[in-house]
């Protein structure tokens, strides 16, 4: 294997970051942008004639992508604000995920195609999966392309179509591709297995089973068993963070032996 040669790192700027993130290298400005998250702001520094600036916003600030000039998209808590940095004019602000107020967007990178990709996570770092992965296009329109993340971290462009994207907390690499046409095209196969996202087919129960807020079946704390006697959840139907055909596999088994004790009872 080649060996990677590296320098030696050096500090160009003290800053006493509390959460500093978010590098971005704009060729025309020559310099190199990032964020400090927590204290609100974000900074400049010109390589060639080691010119500073910092700049102050008024929300927590994960990133910034380069559109042209001046003008940047700011990836702030709650909201995409395309600003002219130079005479802080706002051009347009899309706010996301309304419902999810200590939600903060983390990290975010535009790919060769121009299309802003940026993910979502809990403010508080709380054991919980309310993150997204978002899509911004250049039309202005967001996808959510993903869901379940504690902490968004990347992405990282391979080529056109394919970046990875990272869960810290939950030390995952995810390889995404994204599709760029609608062509289709014919693979002829012996079978086939299909998974489509992780909404839970669950709606079949509305109103009987006891279900979560995201449609998972509730069962009690080490069962199967729901909240009706003798009827039992397993796999896909209850399991949020694994989604895996083997603990699937091990949850029917439960099942299948509680459903059995239960009968021999009645």
């Amino acid at each position: 294997m080649k060996k990677i040669e590296t320098t030696e790192p050096k500090i160009l700027w003290k800053l006493k970051c509390k959460l500093g993130e978010g590098t971005l290298w704009v060729n025309e400005h020559n310099s190199i942008y990032f964020v400090d998250i927590k204290k609100k702001k974000f900074f400049s520094l010109d390589i060639k004639k080691n010119k500073k600036k910092v700049f102050s916003v008024n929300k927590e600030i994960g990133f910034l992508a380069h559109v042209k000039g001046f003008i940047f998209i700011l990836g702030l808590q709650g909201e995409l604000r395309i600003q002219n940095i130079k005479t802080k004019k706002i051009i347009k602000s899309i706010f996301i995920e309304k419902n999810l107020r200590l939600n903060r967007i983390n990290d975010g990178k535009t790919d060769p195609e121009g299309n802003l990709w940026f993910g979502t996570m809990d403010n508080l770092e709380r054991k919980i999966e309310k993150g997204s992965l978002y899509k911004l296009d250049k039309k202005l329109i967001i996808t959510q392309v993903d869901t379940n993340y504690k902490i968004t971290n990347g992405p990282a462009f391979i080529d056109q179509s394919n970046f990875y994207h990272t869960d810290s907390a939950k030390k995952i690499i995810y390889k995404i591709k994204n599709l760029k046409t609608e062509k289709t095209e014919e693979i002829k196969l012996d079978g086939l297995f299909i998974a489509i996202g992780h909404d839970p087919a669950t709606q079949l129960f509305k109103d009987q089973l006891e279900m979560d807020k995201e449609g998972y079946l509730i069962t009690k704390p080490d069962s199967t068993e729901t909240n009706i006697p003798g009827v039992y959840a397993a796999g896909d139907v209850k399991d949020k963070t694994f989604r895996q055909a083997v603990t699937a596999a091990g949850m029917g088994c439960m099942a299948a032996l509680e459903a059995e004790k239960h009968l021999s009872h009645n």
